[in-house]
This record gives C-alpha cells, structure tokens and sequence, in this order.
C-alpha cells in the first residue's frame, strides 16, 4: 500500500481513538504489548536525536531535522495512543531510550553534518527493521497494522532523504 511521506502529521478524529484488544488471548495480548512498547520507545529515541541534531542556525538541514523530528513525534504519539487504547503504559524504561537518543544526537553533531546524515540512515535502516519484524511477527487489528505500515513509510522517506543529502551536499545552505 502507497503512503504520502509528506504528510508528517496526518489529521486523526475522536473516533478513531477506541478500546482495543477485547477478546484477545493472553498471548495476542502480550504479543502486541511487547511490539508497542518497541516501537514507542525507538520513536523516543528518534525523535531526541533530531532534536539534539538542531541547532540554532537558519539552514536547510535544521529544516529538515526539524520536519524528521515534528513527524517522529508523531509517531511516538500513535504509539503511545495505542498503547492506552489496548489498556497498557509506555514502558517504565523509556527514560533510556531518551538518553540513548540524546547521546547520539549530540554526539552525531559534534562529529559534523556528514555524521549527523549517516545516523540518521542508520538509525532509520534499524527502524525499518524493526517495523518489518513486528509486522511479520504479531498479530495486530487492522487500524495499528495500517498505521504501523504508514510510519514505516515515513521511516523509508526519513532514509531516502538522508542518502540524498549525503550523496548531494550542495543541497545544504
């Protein structure tokens, strides 16, 4: 299924919003709480290395970083949303995942633009992965499997623009 990328914050509606999970088995159950938690805590760590990546300078990249970040966030909250919706709470250890990211979004920036680029086509190639394995391993309803598929999309469109940039650096001002 085709996604539009350039939309990095879809509209979403009060109905959309339900309870999930309802007759599930234990083990569907736990399968599904397990990946949620994957995912919204990689999505905490991608959207701290963005925002560590900005700076305050007026530049094409901080513009990009700061669309690559706005959209993560999104995705962190689909995540988190889909996690109250199935009746569980983000993981108590999402803390590490914060630092995680802070450390390689600063780290990456002091090693210049080059090395910011190519952790982002990392940190996205490793995203991707696990989107994939999630999707092929559990069992998830329709509306988070469609949505997981649509942020994976982004993921994708994340690298696509890191590969670019590195193989055209002229295209930063």
């Amino acid at each position: 299924m085709a996604y539009d990328i350039s939309i990095i914050r879809p509209e979403m509606r009060a109905e959309a919003v339900k309870r999930r999970g309802d007759g599930w088995s234990p083990e569907r159950r736990a399968a599904v709480k397990k990946g949620l938690h994957t995912l919204h805590t990689l999505e905490i760590m991608a959207t701290n290395i963005y925002k560590c990546q900005i700076t305050s300078k007026a530049s094409d990249l901080n513009t990009q970083l700061t669309a690559a970040m706005c959209n993560e966030m999104t995705h962190m909250q689909d995540f988190q949303t889909k996690l109250y919706e199935h009746g569980f709470k983000p993981s108590k250890l999402r803390w590490a995942y914060w630092m995680v990211g802070y450390v390689f979004g600063l780290g990456s920036r002091m090693l210049g633009t080059r090395q910011m680029l190519k952790t982002g086509v990392w940190t996205e190639t490793k995203a991707v992965h696990h989107y994939s394995q999630l999707l092929e391993d559990i069992e998830w309803d329709d509306d988070t499997r469609a949505l997981i598929e649509k942020n994976q999309a982004d993921e994708h469109g994340h690298i696509q623009r890191w590969d670019r940039l590195l193989e055209h650096p002229e295209e930063l001002s």
